[in-house]
């Protein structure tokens, strides 16, 4: 029963540019313009693995959930957009908001010039069919520290706290329309008014429950005591909360107060 605004409008084109102080990546973050807005945030999280993060926690829904579609490009690739001839059907609404004369129409196929493009996201909002995304070739410790730095654009200069469940922790990010059993029983809800404590806690709390039996990371048993390594070789989630520490967002240390 609860109103819903979507944050950066109808198309994902209505954003603002945030600055982040101390940004190594972002020196500007592009979030949807009604987060902005608020005079508070309050984020509440489904905490889960994620195939490129590691974890999928507050500083990965903060940042990630309130960039605007060009601020998601940002974080997932070195600014560049790719289509995908089969859904696309020529229409050309991309080509008429590309201010850098990157789009071209070629035989009923849309295709951009990466030469031209400049990574600003605009022809993501107004395709009606999808067909453009993110070239998702940036390393994941980038994308690790991008996401870092949109949330503290998100958080900085106003009060916010956070809410996060630690029930189904999935192997895989919720934005997939399949995924698997949970790697481990239910660890609890968290709540914090620091963005970084919380996913330490609830990392640690993953960490100490034991495999889910039939469970992806059941499968990866003995592959290293970090389940979220275990179930993702090559990510590292202590990069996100280390970032946060960082830039002064949070902390790494936090006390567990049981309820």
């Amino acid at each position: 029963g609860c109103h819903i605004l979507i944050a950066d409008g109808l198309k994902g084109t209505d954003d603002v540019l945030v600055p982040v102080r101390g940004g190594e990546l972002v020196k500007e973050a592009k979030i949807g313009r009604a987060v902005m807005d608020a005079d508070i945030v309050i984020s509440l999280t489904h905490f889960k693995c994620h195939e490129c993060t590691g974890i999928g926690g507050t500083l990965k829904n903060l940042g990630m959930g309130c960039g605007s579609r060009a601020g998601k490009m940002d974080m997932h690739s070195t600014g560049k957009s790719l289509v995908s001839p089969d859904d696309c059907v020529g229409c050309g609404k991309c080509k008429t908001v590309c201010a850098h004369s990157a789009i071209s129409i070629t035989q009923g196929k849309a295709s951009i010039d990466s030469a031209k493009c400049v990574g600003c996201g605009r022809c993501l909002g107004n395709c009606p069919m999808d067909a453009i995304s993110p070239a998702e070739d940036d390393a994941f410790e980038n994308l690790d520290k991008k996401i870092v730095e949109y949330a503290a654009a998100v958080v900085g200069g106003r009060p916010h706290f956070h809410i996060s469940l630690g029930v189904d922790i999935s192997p895989y990010c919720d934005c997939h329309s399949e995924n698997d059993v949970p790697v481990v029983p239910d660890v609890g809800m968290f709540a914090s008014f620091d963005p970084v404590a919380i996913d330490v806690a609830c990392a640690d709390a993953v960490n100490q429950a034991p495999p889910w039996p039939g469970s992806l990371l059941a499968a990866q048993a003995g592959q290293g005591s970090d389940h979220f390594s275990s179930v993702t070789p090559g990510t590292d989630w202590r990069i996100c909360t280390n970032h946060g520490k960082k830039l002064g967002i949070g902390n790494t240390e936090y006390e567990l107060v049981k309820i």
